[in-house]
């Protein structure tokens, strides 16, 4: 291995190693799909997902390791190699446009990133991937448990949301501090007026201590309790414990305050 294919702390790079895992992670990638890979590294679990798609598009910010990832790749006519920062990268521009995510996601970037493919990537309808366990669980967190937030909410506004496997440090170079876990989403539908959706659920977390009313626009906090009691909550509930569709419900029927 060269040195220039070394990990870097500062792209959050855990190189996966293990063979089963990959396939694990690959799983359900048929000849039809045209997939997004984000942080294909050395190239371990792109051969992978070269041997099962149609295409691959798989985007790299760090320029020292796309030797590695162009000689591990060989001449596979597969696979399309985009250097670029993920979470400034204009994927309207993939052509085909991918319909599945499949990665070994950078772990300093993996929750905001996640958030905004869902949001701005309508194409991508699966999105299946490896993080942090501690932020797997943030996404999939049910109401009333501590690790439930706003991030919870939106994305399980937008998709279906599992984890799918734990998964040992041992499998990546450098091995991680902590546990991982593969994740899988499906893409609902975006409710209708999501952005003042998300302005709600925002606000509605930011201080979670105080009762949701207290934590809405001063227009809304009159009528809000009668909302609430509408929805089966009392006047003091806090935010975390309100379902995702409750939040939709209560945008709706205050949407004119916000």
């Amino acid at each position: 291995m060269s040195e220039q294919s070394l990990p870097k702390k500062r792209f959050g790079q855990h190189f996966l190693t293990d063979p089963n895992t990959a396939r694990l992670v690959a799983s359900g990638v048929t000849k039809v799909d045209i997939v997004l890979e984000i942080g294909p590294g050395r190239g371990f679990l792109t051969n992978f997902l070269a041997d099962r798609a149609g295409l691959v598009h798989a985007v790299e910010l760090d320029p020292d390791v796309l030797h590695s990832l162009r000689r591990t790749l060989g001449n596979r006519s597969n696979v399309i190699v985009h250097e670029g920062d993920a979470l400034r990268f204009d994927y309207s521009a993939l052509d085909p446009a991918p319909n599945r995510l499949v990665a070994n996601l950078p772990y300093n970037i993996a929750s905001p990133l996640v958030l905004a493919l869902l949001e701005k990537v309508e194409s991508l309808r699966t999105l299946r991937f490896m993080v942090q366990l501690e932020v797997a669980r943030r996404m999939t967190a049910e109401r009333g448990t501590k690790d439930y937030s706003a991030y919870a909410v939106l994305a399980q506004l937008l998709a279906g949301v599992r984890i799918m496997h734990r998964v040992p440090p041992t499998v990546f170079d450098p091995p991680p501090r902590v546990h991982s876990a593969v994740v899988e989403m499906n893409r609902k539908n975006k409710p209708d007026g999501y952005e003042g959706i998300k302005h709600l659920v925002l606000g509605a977390f930011k201080s979670r201590r105080k009762r949701l009313v207290n934590n809405l626009p001063e227009p809304a906090r009159r009528e809000a309790p009668w909302v609430l009691y509408s929805l089966g909550y009392g006047p003091n509930v806090r935010a975390e414990e309100l379902a995702p569709v409750d939040f939709v419900a209560l945008y709706r029927a205050l949407s004119w305050a916000f």
